[in-house]
């Protein structure tokens, strides 16, 4: 068993790699002048069944890159099998045709990502459960879901709890959450006008004086959320704070975060995230080194990944 990486996540690779008790393979990933981009395995892969960890994260378009061109070297390689693990799959947000003449660019990466040698793939939290079916592997998609319930229960206890869903979308993913921790749940009615851009009309369920926990599966610009934490607390709740398992976070999003009346936000380590939001007071980041490592393992041993949800 070899694990892998290229430049997408190099520290979550590394907490996997610590939680697995195995060092990451030597690769060589980098530019040519032209910016084109060069990859070479530097061990004996041979009949090996590998891991390569790398998320499609921002720079989408080079991360990506970077794994097919990976996957290809190490099928010329003669591994045995290629598992690419996703801990954030992009481009899942393009998983249907939303009006006329537009791509289905989910499904597109999802070819790529077959034709470049995977034999299978292992993601989190897929922005929507059908993308599993866009691809012709077997495809395991993890819950960041019961790790992020028990830091809710830890920070935040259980009384006077209230889970929320930022769209109608989510209810299901919040449902789950509450039905754990016996709290209530309530759904914003937003309404998009743009890219990146969302109103609140309505808040759907009585918020007065409960502690709100906004649950999400992605936060790109932080408008939806900031707008939501704010229709809340207008609402009667007593405090807000949110909880999403992968942090886009794009341009002054975690400006914006800060500067909101959120509690704070707290999101996974399924992209590697710039100083901004490091050093951002307001947003906290918890590992997914543990679990991804843990379906690693039984991957790799053949046995269920979905007991780890039982």
């Amino acid at each position: 068993m070899k694990l892998l990486t290229a430049n997408a996540n190099r520290s979550l690779a590394k907490g996997i790699a610590s939680v697995l008790d195995l060092p990451l393979t030597k690769t060589n990933v980098r530019r040519f002048a032209d910016n084109e981009i060069y990859a070479a395995i530097e061990e004996n892969v041979r009949g090996q069944d590998v891991f390569i960890i790398q998320s499609t994260s921002f720079p989408a378009n080079d991360h990506l890159m970077e794994l097919l061109i990976c996957m290809d070297a190490l099928k010329r390689a003669s591994a045995r099998r290629i598992t690419a693990v996703l801990p954030y799959f992009g481009y899942a947000r393009q998983d249907r045709k939303s009006e006329g003449r537009t791509p289905i660019s989910a499904k597109l990466v999802a070819n790529l990502i077959t034709k470049a040698g995977a034999d299978r793939v292992l993601t989190m939290d897929l922005h929507a459960g059908q993308i599993q079916g866009f691809f012709d592997i077997p495809v395991d998609n993890l819950f960041a879901g019961p790790v992020l319930r028990e830091d809710i229960r830890v920070k935040y206890g259980t009384k006077n709890l209230m889970l929320v869903s930022p769209d109608v979308g989510g209810v299901v993913r919040a449902r789950g959450i509450a039905k754990r921790l016996d709290a209530d749940i309530a759904i914003v009615d937003k309404r998009r006008s743009g890219p990146g851009k969302s109103e609140v009309m309505n808040i759907i369920g009585d918020v007065k004086g409960r502690k709100c926990i906004l649950i999400d599966d992605i936060v790109d610009s932080g408008g939806t959320l900031v707008n939501a934490a704010h229709a809340l607390l207008e609402k009667g709740a007593t405090e807000v704070a949110a909880y999403c398992s992968h942090g886009v976070l794009s341009g002054n999003a975690a400006e914006k975060i800060d500067k909101s009346e959120l509690k704070e936000l707290v999101i996974t380590d399924s992209i590697e995230q710039p100083l901004a939001v490091k050093q951002a007071k307001k947003i906290r980041e918890i590992s997914m080194a543990p679990l991804l490592g843990k379906a690693i393992r039984r991957i790799a041993n053949e046995e269920s990944v979905s007991l780890l949800f039982d």
